[in-house]
């Protein structure tokens, strides 16, 4: 068994402030013995325009953002999930990946995800649009990724509406599921939790939700509610106000494989999911 955290953020336009909030609950993580903690969407940066993004943007594998996660995952003896940052696309110079990082207790960027699935929407009865096709680069792989708590299948945000990607990573072998995000006030009052709990049982995996919480900077309020779900869909641990704060819980695979065993319905299936 081991434990594992989800960070909640209110990030705004100053990287130095953010990561200074990053640190803090970080530390908190680690004292509350988590060896592994996974940060929300955009937690270096919540813009005032979405382009500011493209301002702090770095190259893969340099620039102080990355610095910054690795020496704390150093210092602190864990793994963290970089929640997403903006990595620069050599293709595309007026875009950026939105990439999750993941880091090891040893400082090492391990792995990358690239948000696949971009919010490209009008929310309904809202003055409220986004368009991240704008700024973004898609990413176009799943990723999954050994850890010290499973095999970890990493996603981002929207991403959570499209099973099909949750059900590859997990006939690729993911045990626990990441999914930092930023979810709207209305779309999360109305689907966050239902959602991660679908994909927690339907994949009988543990799921990590860390998200941005509260009113921010460029007046956008995102719904918060960061939670550990477990394979069975019942919530382990939520932070249940706005604002910053920390959640933890235990990731027993032990039970997780006791209960695919007893209730083996990923052995049910009918029909194979294609690769990506």
């Amino acid at each position: 068994m081991s434990l594992a955290a989800v960070i909640q953020l209110t990030s705004g336009p100053d990287v130095a402030a953010n990561l200074a909030a990053v640190r803090q609950l970080l530390e908190r993580a680690r004292a509350e013995g988590a060896v592994f903690a996974a940060l929300p969407e955009n937690f270096a940066i919540m813009g005032r325009k979405e382009t500011d993004k493209l301002q702090v943007s770095e190259d893969f594998g340099e620039g102080p953002i990355q610095s910054f996660l690795g020496h704390c995952a150093r210092e602190l003896k864990l793994w963290i999930v970089g929640g997403t940052m903006p990595i620069r696309v050599s293709t595309q110079p007026q875009k950026v990946a939105a990439a999750s990082l993941l880091f090891d207790d040893e400082g090492r960027c391990v792995t990358r995800y690239d948000k696949i699935h971009l919010f490209d929407v009008d929310i309904p009865g809202r003055e409220e649009r986004y368009r991240e096709s704008a700024t973004i680069a898609a990413g176009q792989s799943p990723t999954v990724f050994p850890t010290p708590i499973g095999r970890l299948g990493m996603a981002v945000c929207y991403d959570i509406r499209f099973p099909e990607l949750f059900r590859l990573m997990q006939s690729q072998g993911a045990e626990v599921l990441s999914l930092p995000s930023a979810f709207t006030a209305p779309t999360g009052k109305a689907h966050w939790e239902v959602l991660l709990r679908a994909r927690a049982v339907e994949n009988l995996c543990y799921v990590l939700a860390p998200a941005q919480g509260g009113m921010h900077e460029n007046g956008r309020e995102t719904y918060g509610d960061s939670m550990i779900v477990d394979p069975w869909g019942h919530v382990l641990s939520r932070v249940s106000a706005a604002g910053p704060g920390l959640a933890v819980a235990e990731i027993d695979h032990t039970v997780q494989q006791e209960l695919r065993g007893r209730f083996p319905a990923l052995s049910h299936r009918r029909f194979a999911i294609g690769s990506l």
